[in-house]
């Protein structure tokens, strides 16, 4: 395991986890209590627009207009409920252990920013232009990255169907997100639901995760000491 977790019964608070679990579920929310004109126009007013931010001169004129927040902005918007739902049901299973050691500020950051490298990726490697980018699935990839990281011997509880019986195993978390990146890799360069999903996303923010997992490692290690008391 990448950082020692204390075998003590310490309940450390975790709010950014639940905060942007509701930020993202009230955010669909408004939308689809809206008109539908009204909910694709806030798509296109808040969600990312394909085919943009590949020069110096496209940077400068999303800074100086602001549109670079749609960057950002774009994580809380969902096509549909299931879209929303995927994300929250990974957000809680993979974000709550993460957020525990990593701290909530850090781990808000891994997922914004995270978030928003990975709409970016999508912005470059969807070739059609003007298609709209939207949902946090590029953010939960960054923490599912960061889970990886910080844990990689946990094991996860999967329950499978066996004949007439569900049977509740654990299996490493390494095997089944290894399983989901593969997945995001294939569906990136085959399938008709290529600039459908956004599968580039998630793999951009899933390698961002490690990275900023491993990156600040020495951080989370000096918090940890630190709530032990040590």
């Amino acid at each position: 395991m990448f950082v020692g977790i204390s075998t003590r019964k310490k309940t450390l608070f975790r709010w950014a986890t639940p905060l942007l679990f509701v930020a993202l579920w009230l955010a669909y929310v408004w939308g689809a209590m809206r008109a539908p004109a009204l909910r694709h126009g806030a798509e296109l007013d808040w969600g990312v627009l394909s085919g943009g931010l590949d020069s110096l001169e496209a940077w400068q004129r999303a800074f100086a207009d602001g549109s670079v927040l749609r960057l950002f902005s774009a994580l809380f918007l969902h096509a549909d409920w299931i879209h929303l739902l995927g994300n929250l049901v990974f957000l809680l299973i993979f974000g709550l252990p993460a957020e525990r050691v990593m701290g909530g500020w850090r781990f808000l950051a891994l997922f914004l920013i995270g978030g928003a490298v990975a709409n970016l990726a999508a912005v470059l490697a969807i070739g059609a232009p003007d298609r709209v980018i939207i949902g946090a699935s590029g953010a939960v990839s960054a923490v599912i990255g960061a889970y990886l990281a910080l844990f990689p011997t946990a094991r996860l509880g999967v329950v499978l169907p066996l004949g007439l019986f569900l049977e509740f195993v654990r299996v490493p978390a390494s095997l089944l997100i290894g399983l989901w990146a593969l997945l995001q890799v294939v569906f990136a360069y085959s399938g008709p639901t290529f600039g459908a999903v956004a599968w580039p996303a998630h793999i951009a923010g899933f390698l961002f995760g490690v990275v900023f997992a491993l990156l600040t490692r020495a951080a989370i290690a000096r918090r940890l000491r630190h709530s032990r008391g040590y």
